[in-house]
């Protein structure tokens, strides 16, 4: 996955975030299980993008960033 893929993604996730919050005053507990797991996909893809980008500008190889498990990158923003 390429930086172009990992950006119509994260698009993706923000659009199907976007219409879940769009349906939450109807089901307001209905939905939290999946936001919750786009939330954190977004963390993860966000982190690999910032990572990517990193790795790049110091001339190494961006393909050598992973996506990181949820609990760490989660870790980060605390």
């Amino acid at each position: 996955m390429d930086n172009s893929d990992l950006l119509a993604r994260i698009r993706d996730l923000h659009d199907e975030e976007h219409r879940l919050h769009a349906t939450m005053p109807a089901a307001p507990y209905g939905n939290t299980a999946a936001l919750s797991a786009i939330e954190r996909e977004l963390d993860q893809l966000w982190d690999l993008l910032r990572r990517r980008k990193a790795l790049a500008e110091y001339g190494q190889d961006p393909r050598a960033a992973t996506v990181r498990p949820a609990a760490v990158v989660a870790a980060y923003q605390n």
